[in-house]
């Protein structure tokens, strides 16, 4: 096995819930008995809203508090059901048909199903699967939030989901900070390979760079990210999760969600910028830094970094100040292990790829911001420029980038410790 990231995350926690537990028994040692605690109040469920189209619906709970959830899909009449545990409503939610155009999803209901679980249950009109689920943390005023992403399945899937939640044992649900639901809407299975996390920079509402022709930043990096994650697969080495397979619009917190709830080993976000000098051209990967390589790195940074604002969303807050001397440790690990993986993946695209000058750079990517998911940003090229455009449309180069960027994630891997 390799030596996990995660497992110096999990040390360093137990370190120091050990410490507080410790202080906890010696003060409570000494303090006069006190009156019996209350019970804590069950978070509450605020909100409930579906948005679609016919490619995705998403839909959007708002909680009191974060909470473990479950799902599972549900025939006759086909539906899919979305658990909140250890939740009651707050408010009344009426039932709905969903915002936007029309989808695999005719209609949704909220019910208080047990004393403790509030279950939000979406009519399907044409078979549909979960595609992700993950929870998002309260800021800026926002509550926390889970987010179900549902797109279309086969009959065959369906029915096959609806199978395997009739046998599911009736085991308890993980956390909802630790849960991921990939496409079908079942748990991730116990890691026995690498999951990389692929990230297709931009997406619905925000093009990112674009040509004076047309050709847009977002087309071209998912094109690049689907052709790495079907090399990634077919290696038998990686299990491999894309944070966006068409043209879906995902803030930048949301993208970051993803991997750490997925418990991703390494997250690549996949870009192809402009800048307004044309002869600036060649492929370059980022590691997280406040401080910029240079003006250029700075500039294309904050281009990247708009993309919350076309939103109308700001990033988080840095975590509160009683956990600032962990976060501080974990960032330090997730730099160096980020700086290995950029050093590795530029090794390989070096002999046959157009590279920047000092290729290996810093800039404050938000995207970037996971302290406990080793992350990089690939800038494939410029569209800007003439050479770097050519290469970009043509399937050789693209074939060819991406099996080195292949070849750098398993460099990076290899060069993992041995567990003893």
């Amino acid at each position: 096995m390799l030596k996990s990231v995660r497992q110096f995350v999990q040390a360093l926690l137990l370190a120091i819930l050990t410490g507080i537990l410790l202080m906890g028994v010696s003060q409570a040692q000494d303090a006069p008995a006190a009156a019996a605690v209350a019970p804590v109040a069950l978070p509450n469920v605020m909100d409930v809203r579906v948005s679609a189209t016919p490619e995705r619906a998403r839909l959007i709970i708002d909680l009191a508090a974060k909470t473990e959830f479950a799902l599972v899909s549900l025939s006759d009449p086909d539906r899919i059901a979305i658990d909140v545990r250890a939740a009651t409503f707050s408010v009344p939610v009426p039932a709905g048909t969903p915002a936007g155009e029309a989808s695999m999803i005719s209609e949704y209901m909220v019910e208080q199903a047990a004393p403790d679980r509030v279950r939000t249950l979406l009519t399907l009109s044409a078979p549909a699967q979960v595609q992700q689920a993950y929870v998002l943390d309260p800021f800026e005023g926002q509550p926390a939030r889970l987010v179900v992403d549902v797109i279309p399945a086969t009959a065959e899937e369906f029915a096959a989901n609806v199978a395997r939640d009739a046998t599911a044992s009736s085991t308890a649900v993980p956390p909802a900070e630790d849960s991921s639901t990939p496409a079908g809407g079942s748990e991730l299975p116990i890691a026995t390979r690498p999951l990389v996390v692929i990230d297709p920079g931009h997406g619905g509402i925000d093009s990112g760079a674009e040509t004076v022709g047309g050709i847009k930043e977002k087309d071209i990096v998912l094109a690049f990210a689907l052709r790495l994650q079907e090399l990634l697969v077919s290696s038998g080495r990686f299990d491999v999760a894309l944070t966006r397979e068409d043209d879906t619009f995902l803030r930048l917190e949301e993208r970051v969600a993803l991997a750490r709830t997925n418990k991703a080993d390494l997250f690549i976000s996949i870009h192809a910028d402009s800048f307004q000098q044309p002869e600036i051209r060649g492929a370059s990967v980022y590691t997280r830094d406040e401080n910029a390589t240079d003006v250029l790195d700075k500039v294309l940074a904050d281009n990247e970094n708009k993309t919350d604002i076309i939103a109308g969303f700001a990033m988080p807050q840095m975590a509160p100040e009683v956990v600032d001397i962990l976060l501080d440790l974990m960032r330090r690990e997730m730099r160096h292990q980020s700086f290995v993986a950029a050093r590795s993946i530029v090794h390989q695209l070096e002999p046959s790829v157009e590279l920047r000058r000092f290729p290996v750079r810093q800039a404050d990517f938000l995207v970037l911001q996971a302290p406990d998911v080793p992350s990089v940003l690939v800038e494939l090229g410029f569209l800007s420029n003439a050479d770097d455009m050519a290469n970009l449309l043509r399937g050789e180069w693209q074939d060819r980038t991406s099996e080195a960027l292949a070849r750098g994630i398993s460099t990076y891997f290899d060069s993992l410790v041995p567990e003893e």
